[in-house]
């Protein structure tokens, strides 16, 4: 797994240095890693034309904060520039279950087939179709999320939604509970 994480991180360009960040997995609130993102993001959603609703509430896992930051940060920022602009709106959701903890980003769009939805996650991997921009990027920020799943022990879903775009969900494994002293 983390040869996996080492060649894509180090295929990016982003060098060995975030290895050391996968071995100093602490506690981590997914909630306030996923609103960083979409507080930082805004004013290129404003700019487009897009709204952003958060939802969900504390989301604690144990993992990179670096890690889970770029993560949700892709996310966004795909759910942005792959949209509708001057109509479209961005969703990000989280939510807590039993055993895990769930990162969810929705974004209108265009419709995309299943079959196309699936290779997205592949480096340099892009719909052939999608809208471009200047902040849209070579195709890379899904291979990273993806990684950095991975590198989490977390499952990555992409889904394309009825009314188009796509629905991106992360589980990752929930942190074990607090015990007072």
């Amino acid at each position: 797994m983390l040869a996996s994480l080492t060649g894509t991180l180090v295929g990016v360009g982003l060098g060995y240095g975030l290895i050391a960040l996968i071995n100093a997995f602490t506690p981590a609130i997914l909630m306030g890693t996923a609103e960083l993102p979409t507080l930082w993001l805004l004013p290129l959603a404003e700019e487009l034309g897009l709204t952003i609703e958060t939802s969900g509430g504390m989301t604690p896992t144990i993992g990179s904060h670096a890690l889970l930051l770029q993560m949700t940060t892709n996310l966004v920022h795909n759910a942005i520039v792959h949209n509708l602009h001057g109509q479209g709106a961005v969703w990000v959701t989280t939510s807590v279950h039993p055993e895990t903890v769930v990162l969810t980003v929705e974004n209108t769009g265009e419709k995309h087939a299943p079959q196309l939805v699936s290779t997205l996650v592949e480096p340099f991997r892009r719909g052939t179709e999608r809208i471009r921009t200047d902040h849209a990027g070579v195709g890379l920020g899904l291979a990273i999320v993806k990684s950095i799943t991975r590198a989490h022990d977390g499952a990555l879903t992409l889904t394309p939604r009825p009314a188009g775009e796509l629905r991106v969900t992360v589980q990752l494994p929930a942190a074990p509970p607090q015990t007072g002293r």
